[in-house]
């Protein structure tokens, strides 16, 4: 019996071997499914909750406070930097993360002391659905993750049904005042509005987030300016731009707000606010063509 007992243990460990392709591309095998993960990112982490893979997350970049159980999760990583020491004491079988300037040396070096490291990067909407099932696979969650994933892919589809082909309208989106900040034509918030039927006046910019001056937008003259707020209903950006009346938004009534957490993180919620960017967009759409 004892016998009997192990050779199911051996059989189910390698039945358990899992591995996924991240966003740069690279395979990500483990031996068996992750059991204590690390996110450098509060995008990373709303992903590995939706993969169903919370209860395994014990620990988290700053600003991850979504859903609510993970802003209990220690705290082992800012924006700029990751305290290796803290990720270490953790024994994590998996770190996720995505690629920044600031943080590559401690992400090669967790690499190098044989921690596998996933990648997640999603740019373009399609992405997203993605990275959520390849971190359900590597977490041994793919039955909650691969159901989420297929109904976000299919949210992507009825909008891209019902918008895509509608009269385009110029956008400028905003999210940062001083300095003037926007979105370049790699950063999937741009996709989201090419999905929506809209045009990113700054799709041509070869950055992801450029800074840019306020002639430059005036002589785009957009139809309507859209700015990353905390709350979607937060209003109070709009005063700046009524300093230029002669704007076709401005005129038009066409500012409107986007929940910044929600459209700017890589999960689910960013599919969710992007039909109301949609809807958004589409009200700007139809008061435009009243004025033209």
């Amino acid at each position: 019996m004892r016998l009997i007992a192990c050779l199911l243990v051996f059989f189910s460990v390698k039945a358990y071997a899992v591995s996924a392709v991240d966003s740069d591309g690279r395979r990500i095998t483990l031996k068996a499914p992750a059991q204590r993960i690390v996110s450098l990112a509060p995008h990373v982490t709303e992903q590995l909750f939706a993969a169903g893979a919370g209860s395994k997350v014990v620990g988290a970049s700053e600003y991850s406070d979504y859903p609510e159980e993970a802003k209990a999760l220690p705290r082992v990583a800012s924006s700029g930097t990751v305290n290796l020491e803290a990720v270490l004491a953790l024994k994590p079988d998996l770190v996720v993360a995505w690629r920044l300037e600031a943080t590559a040396a401690a992400l090669a070096r967790l690499e190098s002391l044989g921690v596998p490291v996933f990648y997640s990067e999603a740019r373009r909407l399609s992405h997203i659905p993605h990275l959520i099932e390849a971190l359900g696979e590597l977490a041994g969650t793919g039955e909650t993750a691969r159901p989420l994933a297929r109904s976000l892919r299919e949210e992507l589809a009825r909008l891209d049904a019902e918008y895509s082909s509608r009269r385009p309208v110029t956008v400028f989106y905003q999210i940062s005042e001083r300095p003037l900040m926007t979105i370049g034509g790699g950063q999937f918030v741009s996709d989201a509005i090419d999905l929506c039927g809209g045009r990113n006046i700054f799709a041509g910019a070869t950055v992801m987030a450029p800074t840019v001056n306020i002639e430059s937008v005036i002589a785009a003259d957009p139809e309507m300016i859209i700015t990353a707020r905390p709350e979607s209903g937060d209003r109070s950006s709009h005063a700046y731009w009524r300093r230029f009346p002669g704007l076709f938004a401005v005129e038009a009534g066409n500012l409107y707000t986007m929940p910044v957490n929600e459209m700017h993180r890589h999960g689910p919620r960013a599919i969710a606010a992007t039909r109301l960017l949609c809807q958004r967009i589409d009200e700007a759409r139809i008061k435009a063509a009243s004025r033209r």
